[in-house]
């Protein structure tokens, strides 16, 4: 299964790679906040957000109808007591005499129930209450004005739910839930299908409410006794008619959004952007050989700064090495010309003149193409010694001890005319560098020394913040002006004519540097004066 389940998802992963189009990085970023943006919007639409909004306003339009309606019918209603008369005295403050009810819209979507259309009314054969025929005659110019404004369908019924006013009239509703509610003295709003409704726009289906209607139930209230009920019902705003309605405020928060995205882009694309498109320059420039030295963004952001500062340390890097490879590669083929001419032209001698040479001739001839043959060999040797020092890489366990590897070296190389001396601390902590490695490094400088003529060389230590400084100091001629800058080249020597390579300084500093020390050369006033960085173990 498990190689089915990576056959199918490589699968899916090359499918995918050809069907994804490659864009650019300014493209997908405006995209990306487009999609952000246009979220909200999505979340109003499909989780009836500001819909909802508009059907609480239409609820709260029919509480406020039947409200006044109501108010209005039990005033005129038959029977309705009369106010006593007021007392002498101050008037009272009306506001102590009246207690505020406040009905809140409650409806909700996505989860209020959504009931059929309403019940027809039904044939009975009860006859209407006189006192609510009185009334509802009273109110037939003000249900009809109403009905004019606001489009609301508006039905008197009396104590029994029998319909006083409209097409039903002398019908009962009483069957009818949100009716019984309001005859026993609580209104009530519900949501209902309406059948009769057809979409006339092509996207209405995205509107919940397009086909509901609100039904809104009060009772009228005389005399503490519930005498007859108002019903009203209308549809709820449209979303579209509302989004119509505000259509000033939306296409201002559109275009205000879209010009906050096109200025995230702008800093986006001068922040990011453009740096990434003038590092991929660079890198092209580089790989021509081209000095490349990116610009520094004018908006800077931390990641993208450190991108274009470790892209121009790299740049440096190859720049060297490049240049370092050229050198070496001139430095080698002159190096190995000399030897290699010298064997050439001996071969060349010999083959010609070598019956007519002298014994002498002979063994010279031979002895200088020995000489040259043994000089390819060390430049051969050395230039594996210097690969392998550029190549090694730091040991997190290795660790010496200074004068332990000091007095072998001082021992080995001490005679009656040349002596290594030392001078350490017993508290001198390891050393973080292989003891092979450090021992190559001192032995080289200390050859060094002598071979140059001096006859006494001092080892001394100190710890620094956690290094150990290593300062070796000769007694010989010291190094000229001149050669000071060069000695650490491959292949610079003073002693060409000895069988130096003038690999020897090369190698201790790439073994050194392996292990995240340094070597370095000194000013001095007599004698040649090295230091060594090592870190400690």
């Amino acid at each position: 299964m498990s190689g089915q389940s990576a056959g199918m998802m490589a699968g899916m992963r090359r499918l995918a790679g050809r069907v994804w189009p490659v864009l650019r990085l300014r493209s997908l970023l405006l995209t990306t906040l487009l999609l952000v943006a246009a979220l909200p919007g999505f979340a109003a639409l499909f989780l009836r957000v500001y819909e909802n909004t508009l059907v609480r306003r239409t609820e709260a339009e029919v509480i406020a109808q039947g409200a006044a309606i109501a108010a209005s019918a039990a005033v005129l209603w038959p029977g309705t007591s009369e106010p006593p008369p007021s007392p002498p005295g101050p008037e009272p403050d009306p506001r102590q005499s009246v207690t505020y009810e406040d009905t809140l819209p409650a409806l909700d979507l996505r989860t209020a129930p959504i009931l059929p259309e309403r019940p027809p009314a039904r044939a009975v054969q009860a006859q209407a209450d006189k006192s609510a025929l009185v009334a509802s005659g009273a109110m037939m110019p003000v249900i009809a004005q109403t009905q004019r404004y606001t489009l609301a369908s508006i039905l008197l019924l009396d104590r029994q739910g029998l319909v006083l006013t409209g097409r039903d009239q002398g019908m009962s509703l009483a069957h009818v839930p949100e009716v019984r509610t309001a005859l026993s003295g609580a209104g009530v709003t519900v949501l209902r299908h309406n059948d009769s409704y057809g979409l006339r726009y092509p996207l209405e289906w995205i509107s919940r409410a397009t086909d509901l209607r609100l039904h809104r139930a009060q009772p009228i209230v005389v005399n503490r006794r519930v005498v007859g009920v108002v019903l009203v019902s209308r549809s709820s705003a449209a979303l579209f008619r509302g989004m119509w309605e505000d259509r000033g405020k939306i296409a201002l928060g559109v275009a205000v959004i879209f010009g906050l995205l096109v200025a995230m882009t702008a800093v986006l694309v001068r922040a990011i952007v453009r740096p990434v498109e003038a590092l991929s320059m660079a890198a092209r420039a580089l790989a021509r050989g081209a000095p490349a030295e990116p610009p520094r963004p004018t908006l800077e952001v931390v990641e993208i700064r450190s991108l274009v500062e470790d892209f121009a340390a790299m740049a440096a890097a190859i720049e060297r090495r490049s240049r370092y490879l050229r050198d070496f590669a001139a430095a080698l083929s002159h190096e190995f010309k000399t030897p290699l001419a010298g064997l050439a032209g001996g071969i060349e001698l010999l083959q010609d003149h070598g019956e007519t040479m002298t014994a002498q001739e002979h063994a010279r001839f031979l002895a200088n193409m020995e000489g040259d043959a043994r000089r390819l060999s060390r430049l051969v040797t050395r230039l594996m010694e210097l690969a392998q020092a550029d190549m090694r890489g730091p040991d997190p366990d290795a660790v010496s001890d200074l004068a332990t590897v000091c007095a072998r070296l001082a021992d080995a190389a001490g005679d009656r005319d040349f002596s290594v001396v030392t001078e350490l601390s017993p508290n001198l902590p390891p050393l973080a560098i292989d003891s092979s490695a450090l021992e190559t490094v001192l032995g080289t400088l200390i050859e060094n020394a002598r071979q140059a003529g001096a006859a006494r060389v001092d080892v001394t230590a100190q710890v620094l913040r956690g290094d150990v400084l290593i300062d070796l100091v000769d007694d010989g001629p010291g190094i000229s002006p001149r050669d000071r800058q060069r000695i650490f080249d491959p292949f610079f020597t003073s002693r060409r004519a000895d069988g130096g390579t003038g690999l020897g300084l090369p190698i201790a500093r790439a073994l050194l540097a392996a292990a995240s020390g340094s070597l370095d050369l000194l000013p001095s006033d007599h004698g040649a004066w090295f230091r060594l960085t090592v870190k400690t173990g």
